[in-house]
């Protein structure tokens, strides 16, 4: 299944074997341009969001806002408007947040 937000967001469900952890891996390739993937694993179903900000934390994208299913997922996110920089992207699902940090460079 494809999601698309935009013409700058994916999102794929790659398994729906229900997982016993949540995971939120690396983005790949990082650093990137313009486009990487983040792949995340979410153990119960409710409300996930997964956003991305700026150095200074204003909020650039939400890739994913929406309920989804137990499973694990992909979501592309393509930063072709942004400049060079050290970005972050948060998930949030029930109690589970985590952040990580990925690098543009042009």
């Amino acid at each position: 299944m494809t999601i698309k937000y935009s013409q700058t967001v994916g999102v794929n469900h790659i398994s729906g074997n229900l997982p016993e952890k949540f995971l939120l891996e690396q983005n790949y390739p990082n650093p990137f341009n313009p486009n990487t993937n983040i792949r995340y694993t979410i153990e119960e179903a409710g409300y996930t969001s997964l956003t991305v900000y700026n150095s200074v934390g204003i909020e650039l994208s939400a890739l994913i806002s929406e309920n989804l299913q137990a499973g694990s997922y992909s979501a592309e996110f393509n930063a072709e408007n942004y400049p060079s920089g050290v970005y972050y992207y948060k998930l949030t699902s029930g109690d589970f947040t985590q952040v990580k940090k990925m690098i543009l460079l042009k």
